[in-house]
Order: structure tokens, then sequence, then C-alpha cells
């Protein structure tokens, strides 16, 4: 498909919005930018007009969970003027270690200070009484951002990224999850059989998947194409590619809308990326081109090898010369790694790609667009979109050369014993291919890397000393 048929709407569309720039850089600057009083006027006028009661100001942490505070309508104007203050530790979901400490910030550290995105100001759907705002984090002790804060991380990234280019990256993903319902045994199972692009099944979700496209119309996104897809109540509902920051921002609101629509049904919506084996797991493909002003794309050469650019393989050359370290960050908890280990379900096992090959890491999905699919659902959008920026610059950089493209059936050569380099086997494997990648870990600058890094590796060690189901089925009544 082209991106206009996969994403909806047009590259000119798209290109109409602005570029992504830097936050102010100190939070007096924040506080005091240009248009910015007026700008809270009007937004406090529309509340008023439309009885608006409550405002969540909300903040992204470094797993992608949505942070922040709410206030009573009549607040609004003084906190969307100097901001709310949260812990640090709001960016790792203020959460502990296994060894009681918090991640990342402890207790006696001082606070953030989130600033809102005033642009992003919508009414939520579901209650119309409710509104939501994004918000940019600075460090209330030096004035300056907050290092730790993903979100304005990635609008830093994309700037560099594109004014050095003189380029604009728009960029889709593909949102995959399933709907399933709670057993009287606690457990969870799928709503529909795991029946692909039947329609049959389509329609055994369909007042889940319009109210979730009807909510997702309300807040911004130009929802498209949809699908069943091959696991039990698994739905990929895809809306319009857009700007880096935009796409982000929009997957966070999609993930929400999926919690809303949830509750209303009494159905549990889950991006888990592997809820069972034998099946699809969820992943989060990223679909990608690089365009100039004018809308052309940069990557496509019609007379390259796989329809592709110099540009466009020198990118590609840094997204397989990154391959392990992009591996962690776009497959972040220890369940991702059962989607590359359940082979045979199109999940990357190597490092490859391939004209139109569903079965390699990176696929050329028509002339001059990308598909990385070495990603999955409980990815924080904000850092796979940065870290991918950051190695596809370095790939551009250094003339990178990604060699020749794959034409076989990945799972073929696994059975044929072809030397071809894996995926990462654990998110321990992982952590080790990230903490070894400077130019990856160069994305996630200062404390962002910290605390992605201890979250994690708690993450990983936590599942090291749990006792599974598995372990007591396999040893329990094994004689010494």
């Amino acid at each position: 498909m082209s991106d206009s048929q996969r994403f909806g709407g047009t590259v000119e569309t798209v290109l109409e919005r602005p570029r992504a720039q830097a936050p102010p850089a100190t939070l007096e600057e924040a506080r005091s930018a240009p248009g910015r009083r007026e700008r809270i006027e009007e937004l406090t006028k529309r509340i008023e007009s439309e009885g608006i009661e409550y405002v969540f100001f909300q903040q992204v942490s470094v797993t992608g969970r949505v942070m922040g505070k709410g206030v009573v309508a009549s607040f609004f104007p003084q906190v969307a003027e100097r901001g709310y203050q949260l812990v640090y530790g709001a960016t790792a979901n203020l959460f502990t270690d296994r060894a009681g400490n918090y991640i990342g910030f402890g207790p006696e550290e001082s606070e953030l200070a989130a600033i809102a995105d005033l642009d992003t100001f919508a009414v939520l759907p579901w209650d119309d009484r409710v509104a939501r705002v994004f918000c940019d984090c600075y460090d209330t002790e030096t004035g300056e951002l907050l290092d730790a804060d993903p979100r304005q991380n990635l609008k830093r990234i994309v700037e560099d990224f594109e004014r050095e280019l003189g380029l604009n990256f728009l960029i889709g993903i593909e949102p995959e999850m399933m709907w399933l319902r709670r057993t009287e045994d606690g457990g969870a199972e799928g709503v529909t059989k795991p029946y692909c692009y039947h329609i049959h099944m389509f329609e055994e979700l369909r007042p889940v998947l319009l109210d979730v496209v009807e909510y997702g119309q309300k807040l911004g996104l130009d929802m498209s194409y949809g699908d069943h897809e091959d696991a039990p109540g698994q739905l990929e509902l895809n809306f319009r590619f857009d700007r880096p920051v935009n796409t982000a921002d929009n997957i966070t609101a999609y993930r929400q809308i999926i919690a809303a629509v949830g509750r209303k049904h009494g159905l549990l919506g889950t991006f888990m990326p592997k809820p069972f084996t034998g099946v699809s797991a969820n992943g989060h493909h990223h679909h990608f081109t690089l365009v100039d002003d004018d809308g052309n794309n940069v990557f496509h050469d019609p007379d390259g090898p796989a329809q592709l650019s110099e540009t466009a393989r020198h990118f590609l050359g840094g997204m397989l010369d990154h391959f392990g370290a992009l591996m962690c960050v776009g497959n972040p908890t220890v369940n991702s790694y059962c989607r590359m280990w359940d082979t045979g379900f199109w999940a990357p096992i190597y490092k490859n790609w391939g004209w139109q090959n569903r079965t390699c890491t990176v696929r050329v999905a028509s002339g001059g667009r990308f598909e990385y699919r070495g990603v999955d659902s409980s990815c924080n959008p904000y850092l796979t979109v940065a870290t991918l920026l950051r190695a596809g610059l370095d790939g551009i950089n250094r003339k990178s050369d990604p060699g020749p493209p794959q034409p076989e059936n990945t799972y073929d050569l696994l059975t044929e014993g072809v030397e071809l380099e894996k995926v990462p086997d654990s998110l321990g494997a992982a952590l080790e291919a990230l903490a070894a990648d400077d130019v990856i870990k160069g994305a996630m600058p200062g404390r962002l890397y910290k605390v992605f890094e201890h979250y994690k590796r708690d993450e990983w060690e936590r599942y090291l000393a749990a006792v599974t189901d598995w372990e007591r089925d396999e040893y329990l009544e094994v004689l010494p």
C-alpha cells in the first residue's frame, strides 16, 4: 500500500503542520513565551463556554505511562501559566526496585516542573466535562529542561535531525492490541478467535471498534484502515501518519482511548506483547519516510536497489548497525522476547532487511517507505522514534552499507542453519547491547538512559528471581 492508503491523508496535508521545535530552553522562557498568555486566555474562555469542569495535565514517563495531575477548571489558567510540580521519580512511574529504592530518583531529590504544551489541549470524548493537555518537564533546581523527560527529548532529537538534513521525517505506527475478558480463575481469554482478516471476527467487536474510531476522531486521530489480526481479540486500527512528536502523542492518546473503551464495555484492552503462545503477538511496526518541503520522497529511487536512494540505504545501514540496541528500546519488557522465540508468526528474529519481506526486521514496504518491525506494543514511542532517528542519521553520516536484501523466508533459513545475527535472546541481553552502543544511548541523554536502564534492569532481575507456573509444572515432581 502507499503511505496515503496505509495511514490515511496525504503527505502534503501533514507538511502543512509546523516542524518540531525543542521546547524553550529554560523554565522561565517557557512561562514567558511569546503569545502564551493570550493562548491561555483563549483556552480559558473555551473551558467556560463548553462547560469543561476538569483538566488533566499529563506527562509521559520513561516506560510510556501517562503521569500528571488534574485540576478543577478554575485552576486551569494559573497551572497553565506556571506549571505544576511533581517529584522527579514520576519519570519512572514512582516505582521502587526490588531493593525498595525508588527508581532513578530518591525522595530526597528536588521536583520537576511540567509546563503545558497548549497546542495539545483536547476534550476527552468519553466525558466532555474533562480535557487533557500534554506537558514538557523542567528541572526546578537548574531551570533547564529535564533530561529524563522522553517527550521533550524527542522534540529536540527531531529538530536536530531535520535541521541537519533540511528534510521532513514522517512516521506512522501500527498499533496492534488485543481485546480480552477476564476468566473466573483470574486469567484472560480473547473475545474473538484468531482468524486474520475475517470480517465476522471484526463484527464480533463492532461496538468496541466503533467506539475506538469515534473517540479517536474526536481526539484528532485521522482514523483510516483497520482489520482483525491473527490472535484472539486482536485488532489493528490505523490512523494518519504524521510528524514524529504528533505520532507519539497520538499513540499515547490511542492507548488512553483503549483503556476508556475497555472500561465502558467491561473488557481488557491489552498492549502486552505476547499474552498467548502459538499465535501472533502485538507489534507496533513503525512505517516512515523522509521527504523534502515539496513532498518529494527522498528515500525513493525507482532505479535503485529495492527502489531505495543512497540516502535511504545509508539510513537503513544505520538501523542495522545499531540493531541490538534498537531492539532493546523497541522491545523493552521480559515478555517482548517471547514474541521472537515463538517463531513463525512474522516477528523479527534476525538482523536483516528485504523488499516486501515480512519475515525481516526491516521491510521495504513500497518505493521509499520503510517498515521497521523490531518494535512491539509495550514500547515507549517517544524513545523508539528518537533512537531510530539517531541510528539513521549515524548511518547517513557514515554512509553505512546495509548489504543486499534477503529474499528468502527467514524461518526457512532458521531451519537450514544459516548463520545470521539473531535478535538478543532476552531483555537482559538486550540491555547489554544498549549499554555498549553510545550512539543509541546518545538519543537518551543524561538521566534518561540512567532511569531507563535502572527500571529495565530491575524488571529483568525481578523476573530472574520469580518462580513461574512453568517451572513448577516442569520440575515439581522431578526426583533427585
